[in-house]
Formats: structure tokens, C-alpha cells, sequence
């Protein structure tokens, strides 16, 4: 009998998963991302390559198709239709796509989450608080038939604006709950309104992410937490499995990536708006981090944005 509910169980996955992808890929015939509702997002690639930076908020992720490297300081998660990936605090990340084709696109679902349904559901549900200090604020499970079922009949919503409106509600409650008493709950945690050194460096992404252009006072941001100086380092260093100025750096050079894109600054300007006093030593860092020079890699990006812009 387990075998026949293992084949069971294997066979009903499969055919949620193949209806999740096709409600992507129906919804996004051509490569890109597009939010069909308020924090749901879809990913469409067609090839593999082109690493993604960005700054990541909290988020639930499944893959319908394909597979994805995310990279987090020096840790990489790879995860695919069989794992789900949560992140916790807002976090500078970057992602490539490593398994997609034009007959086979990776095919990517994202759901944001927010703090204050996490802490209701946990309060509804009487799910109590576990300590999740030390964890990082990223990860990759197995994902099982209830939370895919879930989030496919989440996807299947966004046809019926009026079904939506009344159920999605619902369903995303659902999904936070299955995150909550899953194996990730201990990180899901990170998202409660609670104490704790997981809350306190929540706070400190958030100041350093308001004042990156800044120079960094670890000292201040301790006192204002309450911690030693020691104990800031480390905690931060356990969720976001970078130094505060490893930090820093990263959420300064995507900023700078961000103006010579948007704004058409060149890369002097672009470095000292985000807090270099020195072009040269922006450049290498710019260099080091994205893999070629500023203006080069803007000139890049431009060029692959308009290969796959709407024709």
C-alpha cells in the first residue's frame, strides 16, 4: 500500500507541477518577469547563464521547470521543481539560471512574504517560538504535494480577479502556514514580530540598507541594539552569511549598477553617489563583483534587455 500512495503521491506532483509551468509559461510567453498580482511574480529564461543581482525580499520561490544557482556571500543553494527556497530578511543576492532551453524554459514562481501574516498565522495557529538566531536567512527544502498543490491552485486564481480577491487571501495563509510547520519554520520565524537576535538583525539589514552610502559605524548600530560589538559581527555573520561590510559593499555596487542604468551616470559619478571617494578603487571592486568594468557590464545589460524586449 505505501508503494501505491508513493506513486500516487510522485504522479500527483508531477501533474501539479505541469500545470503550475504551464500557467507560468501561458502568462509569460517570452523571457522576462512579470507580476500578475500585488507580490506574485513569474520568471520566464530560455537559456542558461546571465548572472542576476539584486536585493531580495522576503520570499517563497518554487521552480515549475528547469534549476537555479542562488548565491548568498559564500554559500550557493541550488535548488529545482523538487525544492523550494524561502529568504527571510531583505538580502543582497545573485542568482543564474544553470538548466533551461528555448524548448525547456526555467520557468519560476515567487510569492513575497509578508511579516505581519507570518506573525498572525503563527498567533492563529498557536505555533510557538522556536529559537532561529543562528540560522541564515536562506535555504532550500524538499518541497511536498501540499505545499505545490497550494500554490498552484494560488497560480490558477489570477485568471478570476474576483475569485482571487476572495480566495487568494485564503490560499496564502495556507502557504505561510505549510512554511510555518514545515521544515523551514525554525526560519520562518525570522519574519515574526518577536525578540531575539534573528529581529535584531532584521533591524540592522534595515539600517544598513537606509544608510549604505554612509560610512559604516558597527559600533553605533551594536549600541543602538544592544549587543557588543562581538556579538553584532557574529549574529549578523550567522543570518546573512556576510560581514557587515562584505554587506555594505554588495548593496553599495548594486545601488551604483542601478544609477548608471536608470539614470545614465557614468561610473565616477555612479561610485561617489553610492559612498566611493575613490574611482579607481570602485572600478575593481565593481570589476571583482559583477565580473567586467561598470560602463562595460551597463553596456551589456542594455544590449540584453533589448534582445528581449516585446516585439
Amino acid at each position: 500500500m505505501a508503494s501505491v500512495m508513493g506513486v500516487t503521491m510522485d504522479g500527483r506532483m508531477q501533474t501539479d507541477q505541469d500545470e503550475l509551468a504551464a500557467i507560468i509559461a501561458q502568462g509569460l510567453p517570452r523571457d522576462g518577469t512579470v507580476e500578475p498580482q500585488p507580490g506574485i511574480h513569474f520568471r520566464r529564461q530560455s537559456s542558461v547563464g546571465g548572472q542576476a543581482h539584486g536585493f531580495f525580499e522576503p520570499a517563497f520561490c518554487v521552480i515549475a521547470q528547469g534549476s537555479k544557482d542562488i548565491l548568498l556571500g559564500e554559500h550557493t543553494f541550488r535548488y529545482d521543481p523538487a525544492h523550494y527556497l524561502i529568504s527571510t530578511v531583505e538580502l543582497p543576492l545573485s542568482g543564474e539560471v544553470v538548466d533551461a532551453s528555448p524548448e525547456r524554459p526555467y520557468l519560476g514562481f515567487r510569492l513575497m512574504l509578508d511579516p505581519s501574516l507570518v506573525t498572525s498565522v503563527m498567533m492563529e495557529s498557536g505555533i510557538g517560538q522556536e529559537n532561529g538566531d543562528h540560522l541564515r536567512a536562506v535555504d532550500v527544502s524538499l518541497l511536498d504535494a501540499n505545499l505545490l498543490n497550494a500554490t498552484l491552485r494560488l497560480a490558477r486564481l489570477l485568471d478570476t480577479p474576483r475569485e482571487y480577491r476572495a480566495l487568494a487571501p485564503l490560499v496564502i495563509r495556507e502557504i505561510v502556514y505549510r512554511l510555518l510547520t514545515g521544515a523551514q519554520g525554525s526560519r520562518m520565524r525570522h519574519l515574526a514580530i518577536f525578540g531575539g537576535h534573528a529581529h535584531r538583525m532584521a533591524r540592522a539589514v534595515g539600517k544598513l540598507s537606509q544608510n549604505f552610502n554612509q560610512p559604516l559605524r558597527i559600533e553605533n548600530i551594536a549600541r543602538e541594539l544592544g549587543m557588543s560589538v562581538s556579538g553584532f559581527h557574529a549574529q549578523f555573520k550567522a543570518v546573512t552569511a556576510m560581514s557587515p561590510l562584505q554587506f555594505q559593499k554588495q548593496l553599495r555596487l548594486q545601488a551604483a549598477r542601478r544609477l548608471m542604468l536608470n539614470e545614465n551616470l557614468d561610473a565616477n559619478e555612479a561610485g561617489y553617489r553610492v559612498g566611493y571617494d575613490d574611482a579607481s578603487h570602485f572600478s575593481r571592486e565593481y570589476k571583482r563583483h559583477f565580473g567586467a568594468p561598470p560602463m562595460r557590464d551597463v553596456e551589456r545589460l542594455r544590449e540584453m534587455a533589448g534582445s528581449i524586449a516585446p516585439r
